[in-house]
């Protein structure tokens, strides 16, 4: 049991509303991190397969998912998601992805997209969260490496250039990840500032396993403060501004038109 962060909590609280609309089938997850999205499909019932660039995020996955990887539930891959192969019997109903399509370079991104396409099946459908508001761009983005923070319109237009349709998408974590976002930047810049020196690869696969106090990782006391049932307050305060353009984080639905 951990103690998530604020953001991270509103961010997970949606997405639980949003998979109760959805049948449960496979998934490939595309950054686990910690697991904590990995964990809500495999208690939906959900089957399904990580990927990951590092080993050590992967390591822990499998710490945490030991039974479930026994039981054949859950497959663990440590690569490059770009260079799975796909075999029409083994196409999946959902991929997901959170915070990871921000790391990638406009022709990669452009893959993520496709390769996607071909790994669904008909009817699938690819849930997203990440980073936005490209004014609000600071050094937390430097740290992981991200190339770039969305705007809806930008996540529209990359949705259309390669065939697909956004069923939905929404603003998240406004306000309090706003007003958060000076402490954060402040957390980061004492505690990280020096793997600014690393690769941008490196920075990426660090990005999933990040450690810093009262930022990503907080005392089991404040478990009592920062759960999801004193956060849902901030939740319905949060849908009330999923249109806004200062929401630090874009959830979107799609899917690959046939």
């Amino acid at each position: 049991m951990v103690v998530l962060p604020p953001g991270t909590l509103l961010q997970l609280i949606y997405l639980d509303a949003r998979l109760e609309k959805i049948p449960v089938g496979r998934f490939i997850e595309i950054g686990p991190g910690s697991g904590e999205i990995t964990e809500r499909l495999l208690r939906a019932g959900w089957v399904g397969t990580v990927y990951d660039l590092s080993a050590e995020t992967i390591d822990a996955i499998k710490r945490r998912f030991e039974s479930e990887i026994y039981k054949g539930r859950l497959t663990v891959v440590v690569g490059d998601y770009l260079s799975s192969p796909v075999l029409p019997n083994e196409q999946v109903d959902l991929i997901i992805s959170c915070m990871v399509m921000e790391h990638l370079d406009t022709d990669a991104e452009r893959s993520f997209m496709q390769h996607s396409a071909r790994w669904l099946k008909e009817g699938g459908r690819m849930i997203g969260l990440v980073p936005a508001s490209p004014r609000h761009w600071g050094i937390e983005d430097d740290i992981a490496g991200h190339c770039r923070r969305y705007t809806r319109s930008a996540m529209r237009d990359l949705a259309i250039v390669n065939g697909w349709t956004i069923e939905h998408i929404a603003g998240l974590t406004y306000p309090v990840s706003n007003l958060l976002l000076p402490i954060s930047n402040a957390l980061v810049q004492r505690h990280e500032a020096s793997k600014l020196a690393l690769s941008s690869i490196e920075r990426t696969k660090y990005s999933g396993r990040r450690k810093v106090h009262f930022k990503t990782h907080f005392p089991m006391a404040l478990k009592l403060l920062l759960n999801e049932w004193t956060m849902l307050p901030f939740y319905w305060i949060q849908r009330m501004f999923v249109n806004s353009k200062d929401a630090l984080v874009i959830y979107f639905e799609a899917s690959p038109k046939r």
